[in-house]
């Protein structure tokens, strides 16, 4: 009789430490956090998750991340584009390639920093006829009809110079033009394609870059074959991308605390969709929650066009902003909670949101307005609750650093503020 009751005393002492294990709020790993920005996230949570106690589920908070160089190191867009040159993984026919390399590209010379080896001035003419030249060879000898293999054609004269061109090219509008021109640019090159496709070619290149080391290469274009632009050659393409655990667990507490997580990015959404969603990458992100870029589609086949129907924006700077007030708020009556970002282009979904608590600066030691955020986020920290929190990283290896500085690609010494903007 003594025996049972002390079964039952025990079980029930179990089933209490289940109930009280169950009822704690959600809790951040360690991980690599900087620990006042950990601290920081992690009373947001306790003060606007579900066991706060002006919690609604009616009136739920909700969370807005940047995908590239936020949720993950490096690029994924960016990424894909240089292994679809690669591996020449494209469907246009040679006239639709070239209507898509010329789209809404200024015929102005682009900036000095990308003349030509022989420090002549590149425009989009010059270097798009290369292009159309090369995009002839490659579509009929192995892009159409597979005459050569791909280690046959990658030994060609065309391949080389498409390779280089191609690569330099999309550097060339992004450091030249506004980002209103460069950031859809990349995208028109899915012409041709299914969504299926794209997305299957995505999830190809982050198998591949995941599985990569990290760094920067250089091209050239060759010397036998200058064409209309003449050689070119550049250097710091990136290869190589990394998983940020700190961000999936982040996004995981944030369910579990009763926020809706979103993803707002300015790469294509079918792209977004396959790293933010699918298990085996753990952000656990559905496709209806990823809000990015649009490209026309017809007959199931994407277009070289950006979509701005129903006054859609291009879901970059002013235009994430946009993208969020439209279709979250519209959803809310509210803007977000959180917010995490890296960049200027983020800066305005960053700062605009009277409703937001907390934003989390993943530090790439810029010295733009963004930049200058983390300035506030050092000199607040501490605070349970600063309206600004910022976060390192070792840019060598992709990975969180439990710091506000960050080691850049191939330094091996922390910075915390880019010169430009370092207190003095």
């Amino acid at each position: 009789m003594k025996s049972l009751r002390l079964i039952r005393l025990f079980s029930i002492f179990i089933l209490y430490v289940f109930i009280s294990a169950s009822a704690q709020a959600a809790e951040l790993d360690l991980g690599k956090w900087n620990p006042e920005t950990r601290s920081a996230i992690q009373k947001m949570l306790d003060t606007y998750g579900k066991d706060a106690k002006d919690y609604s589920e009616k009136k739920k908070p909700y969370a807005v991340f940047d995908w590239d160089q936020t949720c993950i190191f490096n690029d994924t867009q960016e990424a894909m584009f240089r292994y679809m040159i690669d591996r020449l993984l494209f469907k246009a026919t040679p006239e639709e390639f070239a209507a898509a390399i010329r789209m809404d590209v200024p015929k102005d010379n682009f900036a000095e920093d990308y003349n030509n080896t022989a420090n002549q001035p590149v425009n989009i003419d010059l270097i798009a006829a290369d292009l159309d030249a090369d995009y002839q060879f490659l579509y009929e000898y192995y892009i159409k009809d597979g005459k050569m293999d791909l280690e046959e054609i990658s030994q060609t004269l065309a391949y080389r110079d498409f390779r280089a061109k191609l690569a330099y090219l999309y550097e060339a509008i992004g450091g030249t033009f506004s980002a209103e021109i460069s950031y859809p640019w990349v995208l028109y090159l899915f012409v041709g394609m299914t969504e299926d496709e794209v997305m299957k070619i995505a999830e190809q290149s982050n198998d591949y870059a995941l599985g990569d080391r990290l760094g920067t290469y250089a091209l050239e274009s060759p010397k036998e074959r200058p064409g209309q632009a003449g050689v070119i050659a550049m250097d710091g393409y990136k290869y190589g991308l990394r998983l940020a655990p700190e961000m999936s667990n982040l996004m995981n507490m944030l369910r579990e605390s009763g926020f809706d997580v979103y993803v707002c990015s300015a790469s294509h959404e079918a792209v977004v969709r396959v790293f933010a969603g699918l298990e085996k990458y753990g952000y656990g992100v559905p496709s209806e929650n990823v809000i990015a870029m649009k490209t026309k589609s017809k007959n199931g086949g994407y277009l070289g066009e950006y979509d701005y129907s129903n006054d859609y924006p291009q879901t970059q700077q002013k235009g994430k902003v946009k993208a969020i007030q439209q279709i979250l708020v519209k959803k809310y009556g509210y803007g977000p909670t959180f917010v995490a970002g890296d960049s200027q282009g983020y800066f305005n979904m960053a700062t605009e949101f009277p409703e937001t608590k907390l934003t989390l600066i993943i530090n790439r030691v810029s010295k733009d307005d963004f930049g200058k955020l983390g300035l506030e986020a050092v000199k607040k920290a501490g605070q349970e609750l600063p309206r600004y929190v910022i976060q390192g990283r070792d840019e060598n290896i992709g990975q969180f650093r439990p710091s506000a500085s960050t080691i850049k690609m191939g330094k091996d010494q922390e910075v915390l503020f880019h010169e430009a903007i370092a207190p003095k």
